[in-house]
């Protein structure tokens, strides 16, 4: 009872006041089954993206931390290939920092915060840590491509079909030849 009072309660808080470049929602019809979304930081090589992560809430929480892990590849050295993160306030004491005052929406701030200063020192991808510490700008071009690639939301065919519309019709010599193309089109349709 306490955890889905709490629960909704954060999420409220989560919807009414959320942190700047996040959003948090429940799927479906349960409570403890989350998702988050993470804006990339501004002068940080994952500005534009748009990262997803998956919540689990535990049946013990607060008292126990929530699991969560990007849906969302990212290139860096706290967060693996499957999407787990190395972040202290994800883990219980005596190894991790959770305490029960911590809530969803500080847990993903300081991932927020995390994705813009990388933890070389405690990664759980050491190859990429190496290269954060010893190689900063292969560092910061593979995390470019990797939000390029992954996290930046590409147009649609759709979106970019009635853009080219609204830029063909703002064209009056283009517009001419298109509706006459389009004329000749649908008579054809109606012929056959």
């Amino acid at each position: 009872m306490q955890r889905a009072s709490r629960l909704k309660r954060e999420l409220v808080m989560l919807t009414t006041e959320p942190p700047p470049g996040i959003t948090c929602w429940q799927t479906e019809e349960r409570i403890d089954d989350l998702q988050a979304q993470i804006v990339g930081g501004s002068g940080t090589p994952y500005e534009g993206g748009v990262f997803t992560l998956e919540i689990k809430i535990p049946e013990r929480y607060p008292f126990e931390p929530p699991k969560m892990r990007f849906l969302t590849p990212i290139y860096h050295p706290n967060i693996d290939t499957a999407g787990r993160i190395c972040y202290d306030a994800l883990k219980l004491p005596p190894k991790g920092a959770w305490r029960p005052s911590l809530n969803l929406s500080t847990l993903l701030t300081s991932i927020q915060l995390l994705m813009s200063e990388p933890n070389p020192d405690d990664p759980l991808m050491a190859d990429i840590a190496s290269e954060f510490r010893h190689n900063k700008q292969l560092f910061l071009q593979k995390a470019r491509k990797w939000t390029e690639e992954h996290a930046i939301q590409k147009m649609g065919i759709l979106e970019r079909s009635h853009k080219d519309n609204v830029a063909n019709q703002n064209a009056p010599s283009r517009k001419r030849a298109s509706s006459g193309a389009e004329q000749d089109e649908m008579a054809k349709r109606t012929v056959v």
